[in-house]
């Protein structure tokens, strides 16, 4: 393979860069964050020296990752994401995500093996594993320039790859090594005292949640909707207790988590396109897809996953538009939904045939079988309407 200049892979590692720090503002990083708060915490009041340490460790946990994830995809053309097509893989992370959530609550130091603290790392230790479990969990979904970068990646020699995947995990940890380093910027908060109990608490159910959703795949689908109903009931609960012994600012922390955790529930455990005015997907089958391209139909392709929620935030938000639905319904367009939650070689292929490397991912087709245009990542009602509607002008 010939070489490209050395100043365009200067420029996509740039943008690899770039791409891993915004991915701190996806809904998949979330349940990551009360991981990275409770080592920020931990390590501010520690010498310059332990915490330049634990920002070093917490880097390393995320190239770990991330440098993984690359040689995988180099030696086997991964996909992002392909872990969480694992039923095992899930199961572990959901797993551990019940687990951090009981250390959080009672404010309990990671488990550290022999090695470690025989080695005086166990600081280090929490902070290479908050690494790691950042960078697995902002895995599944995509963010602003990922797509990009993903699709100019697998293209690549190795050391190309590993380069690329190595610089989204160091975007990915940056904003987090520099507070470990700078803990002066957190001098603002408030001191210590019942609000930052209530905070840790929120921390964990936070955490829960994740599990909650990463269940998705484990469980069967009647039975997902009562893992969130359960988890609310555990969050009302909680803020009754809080919002009656707590002071002010406590009751503040609570009132609005418990509104957030209403919100969040009544999201998830809802069943999708259930109203009149909303789109109504097609589910995926190579017969559907062969037939609507023979008729010169226009299509939409959305490729998804139980396990990204980017991917559920848009169901819920910019697929629920009646917009949408009008426009599809004036462009005679067919919505064809494909669900890559388990690894399947045909829906695979067709991903990386369509142009995507990463979920969220959605393509418009032209009758005339020609792609109007790309989504990765998150995107708003409008950008999605126009190019439907671009499809409708286009046709004879």
């Amino acid at each position: 393979m010939d070489q490209l200049p050395s100043l365009l892979i200067a420029g996509q590692i740039m943008m690899a860069v770039m791409a891993g720090l915004l991915l701190n503002l996806t809904p998949c990083v979330l349940p990551a964050i009360p991981i990275k708060v409770r080592t920020i915490l931990r390590e501010a009041g520690g010498q310059r020296s332990h915490r330049v340490l634990a920002a070093l460790a917490f880097t390393a946990g995320t190239l770990t990752f991330f440098l993984t994830l690359g040689g995988l995809t180099a030696l086997l053309q991964w996909n992002w994401g392909t872990l969480f097509q694992s039923t095992l893989f899930v199961a572990v992370l959901v797993a551990l995500m019940v687990g951090f959530a009981v250390i959080t609550w009672l404010d309990l130091p990671i488990p550290v093996p022999t090695f470690a603290a025989s080695a005086h790392g166990r600081r280090y230790f929490e902070a290479y594993v908050s690494g790691l479990l950042s960078a697995i969990l902002a895995a599944p979904c995509a963010g602003p320039f990922l797509g990009g970068v993903l699709a100019f990646a697998v293209t690549q020699p190795t050391p190309v790859i590993m380069g690329i995947f190595g610089s989204i995990g160091l975007g990915l940890s940056l904003p987090y090594a520099v507070l470990m380093l700078r803990p002066e910027w957190l001098s603002r908060l408030p001191k210590a005292g019942p609000w930052t109990v209530a905070i840790r608490e929120v921390l964990a159910l936070i955490l829960l949640a994740a599990a909650v959703f990463f269940s998705a795949s484990l469980v069967p689908k009647a039975v997902y909707p009562w893992l969130w109903w359960a988890w609310l009931a555990l969050v009302l609960v909680w803020g009754l207790r809080r919002f009656v012994q707590g002071n002010g600012a406590v009751r503040v922390i609570t009132a609005t988590a418990t509104g957030l955790a209403l919100a969040v529930t009544v999201v998830f455990a809802s069943p999708l396109g259930s109203g009149e005015d909303e789109l109504v997907w097609q589910p995926y089958s190579a017969e559907l897809l062969a037939d609507t391209k023979a008729r010169g139909t226009p299509y939409l392709l959305e490729f998804t996953a139980d396990w990204c929620i980017n991917c559920k935030v848009l169901e819920r938000t910019v697929y629920k538009e009646p917009a949408v639905a009008e426009a599809v319904a004036r462009a005679g367009m067919v919505p064809i939904q494909v669900d890559v939650t388990a690894s399947d070689p045909e829906k695979d292929a067709l991903l990386t045939a369509t142009g995507g490397q990463a979920l969220p991912f959605a393509a418009v087709f032209a009758g005339d079988g020609a792609v109007v245009a790309r989504f990765t990542g998150l995107f708003d009602t409008d950008s999605l309407v126009e190019a439907i509607n671009r499809t409708e002008n286009s046709q004879p």
